[in-house]
């Protein structure tokens, strides 16, 4: 195989794994964002407003070559998934709140 091919392959190996850390850290934020939340009594999890800033500063941000549309696209992605890792950290802070429950039968 082509030698250059190679290195470049491996750093494309070594930025995803770079990318993969970036958005387990952006995640963990986003639990945290859930927890000031609820220290604040907000209980609505979808922000519209705080999207559209996100993607216009990611739209403002994008010098390509990656296209606008698909940029757009894997960050209404991300803010999604951020939602739905902020509903089940809503659940888990739930049922934390609640106590241990009774086994059946007790």
């Amino acid at each position: 195989m082509n030698p250059e091919l190679v290195r470049l392959r491996a750093e494309i190996d070594e930025l995803d794994r770079r990318i993969v850390s970036l958005l387990n850290e952006r995640a963990e934020l986003t639990r945290a964002v859930v927890h000031e939340k609820a220290a604040l009594g907000r209980r609505r999890i979808r922000d519209r407003e705080r999207e559209r800033e996100v993607l216009l500063r990611i739209s403002m941000a994008n010098m390509g070559p990656i296209p606008q549309a698909d940029l757009l696209a894997i960050y209404r992605r991300l803010i999604a998934s951020a939602r739905a890792l902020e509903a089940l950290e809503v659940e888990r802070m739930r049922r934390d709140e609640e106590g241990p429950s009774e086994p059946p039968g007790a």
